[in-house]
């Protein structure tokens, strides 16, 4: 009998990195929610994401949010912002878009290699008819 896979989840996949105290991830991942959808996709022991704030509170605060997933890339997004909760809104959005981005380059209709298409040269029926009768 096989394993279930569980999905990923930000609050199964996230681990908070410098910066940031235990105490603050119920309120993290409660923020960082509308990821999930997307995450959903990947297993969970293949997913892993790391949440870290550097001279936070101050005015070069940088928050950097990294996502490994098994098989493919690094994910990499920050923000400057100086409110951290913004900045926290910012790198969730560009995860999230970045991951959108990642699955559509992977989808055949973006990828020459996996369409099927006619062979040049070949018209379609239609089109000799049309042709012939001229």
């Amino acid at each position: 009998m096989s394993a279930v896979r569980e999905p990923a989840t930000v609050a199964k996949c996230l681990r908070l990195g410098g910066g940031f105290a235990g105490r603050e991830r119920d309120r993290i991942v409660e923020q960082f929610a509308t990821l999930d959808a997307r995450l959903a996709g990947f297993h969970a022991d293949a997913t892993d994401m790391e949440l870290s704030v550097k001279d936070r509170e101050a005015k070069g605060q940088k928050v950097t949010l990294e996502c490994w997933i098994a098989g493919r890339q690094r994910i990499v997004a920050t923000s400057s912002e100086e409110d951290l909760h913004a900045a926290l809104n910012d790198v969730r959005d560009d995860l999230r878009r970045q991951l959108n981005d990642a699955k559509t380059r992977q989808e055949p209709r973006n990828n020459k290699h996996l369409r099927v298409n006619e062979p040049p040269g070949q018209a379609a029926p239609t089109d000799e008819v049309s042709t012939a009768a001229q």
